[in-house]
């Protein structure tokens, strides 16, 4: 029996992803260039049939499953939203080492918003869920939040997704080796459909 894949879809682009903000709850929509790779991702799914769709509710993320075309299946989870940046919300990096030197989500978390922690939780929910699944998984949700994702289920801890960069609109899979308790990473931040 082959073993079930769990394919990771990143939003398309949005005003502030192009500029570098940190875009945690504010529901921002796509931009047009976000839109025509979030459509791409529908040719470079074809062919692979899923067994679910999850997706998170922000918008940016449901518009991307949508024009992907998997919006009619898919299950909305709140799981999937992007980290909470709290106080750091629309702040670009450089601007919240001003005051934090040395800062970085993975590893201290974002001040009035989610804690390392409360994200590993989401993460492992998500997991859980994800490896009850008997077939492929697609899943759309944000930057960050996948990366945590994608550390948890390789048994790492979630600092660890700091390692992983992943551009909008790209496609990553998680699956299995072996047996279902030997979880790896299949590929990571393709962008060969995107447009440039």
């Amino acid at each position: 029996m082959q073993l079930p894949l769990i394919y990771l879809a990143r939003h398309g682009e949005t005003d502030w992803s192009l500029t570098g903000q940190h875009t945690g709850r504010t529901d921002l929509p796509l931009t047009p260039r976000g839109e025509r790779n979030a459509a791409r991702l529908s040719q470079r799914l074809r062919g692979i049939s899923f067994s679910r769709v999850v997706t998170s509710p922000l918008q940016r993320a449901f518009r991307t499953c949508q024009l992907a075309g998997y919006g009619t299946m898919a299950e909305v989870d709140p799981d999937l939203v992007e980290w909470d940046y709290g106080r750091y919300e629309g702040l670009r990096s450089a601007e919240i080492r001003q005051d934090s030197p040395g800062w970085n989500v993975f590893l201290h978390g974002a001040p009035g918003g989610e804690s390392v922690a409360d994200v590993r939780t989401r993460a492992q929910r998500v997991v859980h869920k994800l490896r009850a699944d008997e077939g492929n998984t697609l899943v759309f949700s944000s930057g960050h939040f996948l990366r945590a994702l994608a550390a948890t289920w390789l048994g790492l801890d979630v600092s660890a997704g700091r390692l992983f960069a992943l551009d909008t609109a790209a496609l990553s899979c998680l699956g299995y080796e072996h047996t279902r308790e030997e979880p790896v990473m299949r590929f990571w931040n393709d962008t060969n459909h995107a447009a440039d």
